[in-house]
């Protein structure tokens, strides 16, 4: 499963890399089950749609604490027996959902669930740490592939085995598959150990002295922020959209546009592979073309679906243009830090992801689907306007 590099260090066969990409779409899934069955779960408690829908932001908000508080960790302890340990107690969240006989038990396993789901965020600074300089940015954009799989997957699973067997079987089936997960893992995850030797809170208190201290963190992590607004924006304003004349979708024929954003995951391997090159950078750049491009193609799409389905594609590989390139570039930063600069780095994306939703749904109300192309371009000038900023600094790393 593993070579060794000239120095003796262990190294990723591409299998292994495969294995981890698969594992974190698979657990990355848990945070999405939930999604399609809000309306069983609200039949089954008698709750209105809207009250049952809690649990998905709960889900997120258990992601946002446990991101926070146990990824860091990471660099304090060995890294493949905390991956074992919180997806283990994934497992026991899970069973407790498709246990509950109230929904307050269920929406407190749903906390549990995504707080016991950020496993993913630490098998990639385990690939990035164990990856050499030349295939690192390929490497972490082939687990990111899996990841992004999961996450178009899963609401379709959820979807059809809820009808078929009812919500509860979703949550039973979700914590057989960590079951084998773990299994797997703790047959053929590799060991890292971490350099760091501090406490708890000596390790949150240098997380924020990198903020300070490190001005690629910076960049990648406001440069990442505003993309994730753009996408998130979009997701969330599209069913609007196609909900409403001229298409008047159903929300199963909406949700058929997500399988045009499994390109992003086509593309990240290749993104990777180009941001361990000389100038990774420069493909952000890229990114922020292909997303104004996308929007020119919402706003002209009137009836003309194509160009719709085009401009998803294109929104995803420029967010995938984005985010890989930036996150290849953290990791290369403090070795011994990453799961600290990946906390930074994905708390600050996922904050903007929230705002990005709240600002395509006010734009939508303040003046339809125009307004919304208009102002998510202009929220992408203003990220050029950063990477520009910031590329004139001369501590600017590539």
């Amino acid at each position: 499963m593993f070579i060794s590099d000239t120095n003796n260090k262990m190294q990723l066969s591409r299998t292994n890399i495969l294995l981890m990409a698969f594992c974190t779409g698979l657990i990355v899934a848990n945070i999405y089950y939930c999604q399609p069955l809000v309306i069983l779960v609200a039949k089954e408690f008698h709750l209105t749609e809207s009250y049952a829908g809690r649990i998905t932001y709960l889900t997120q908000a258990g992601y946002a604490i446990g991101l926070f508080l146990l990824v860091p960790l990471g660099d304090m302890f060995e890294r493949k027996k905390q991956i074992l340990l919180i997806t283990g107690l994934a497992i026991l969240a899970l069973l407790t959902a498709a246990f509950s006989h109230t929904f307050l038990l269920l929406a407190f396993a749903s906390v549990l669930i995504g707080a016991c789901s950020i496993v993913p965020q630490l098998i990639l600074p385990l690939a990035a740490n164990l990856s050499s300089d030349k295939n690192r940015g390929q490497n972490i954009g082939i687990i990111m592939s899996g990841l992004l799989v999961g996450i178009l997957a899963s609401r379709a699973i959820s979807g059809s085995i809820g009808f078929w067997l009812g919500w509860r079987a979703v949550y039973f089936m979700a914590a057989g598959i960590c079951i084998l997960l773990v299994g797997l893992m703790a047959k053929l995850f590799p060991q890292s150990y971490p350099a760091f030797k501090g406490n708890y809170k000596e390790l949150m208190r240098s997380m924020f002295s990198y903020i300070k201290t490190q001005p690629v963190l910076r960049e990648a992590s406001i440069i990442n922020f505003l993309a994730f607004a753009i996408i998130s924006a979009f997701w969330t304003t599209m069913v609007l959209f196609l909900a409403n004349p001229p298409f008047n979708f159903q929300t199963l024929q909406i949700g058929l546009f997500g399988i045009a954003g499994a390109a992003g995951a086509l593309a990240a391997p290749l993104v990777g592979k180009l941001s361990d090159g000389s100038d990774p950078r420069k493909n952000i750049l890229v990114g922020f073309i292909l997303q104004i491009i996308s929007m020119a193609l919402f706003y002209f799409t009137g009836s003309h679906l194509y160009l719709f389905v085009a401009g998803i594609i294109l929104v995803d590989i420029g967010q995938q243009a984005i985010h890989v390139t930036n996150q290849t570039r953290i990791y290369t930063l403090i070795p011994e830090a990453r799961n600290r600069l990946n906390t930074v780095f994905m708390s600050v994306s996922f904050i903007g992801a929230s705002c990005g939703s709240a600002l395509g749904l006010w734009l939508w109300d303040l003046g339809g689907w125009a307004l919304f192309c208009g102002g998510c371009t202009l929220v992408t000038l203003l990220n050029s306007c950063v990477y520009f900023f910031y590329g004139r600094k001369k501590f600017i790393q590539s």
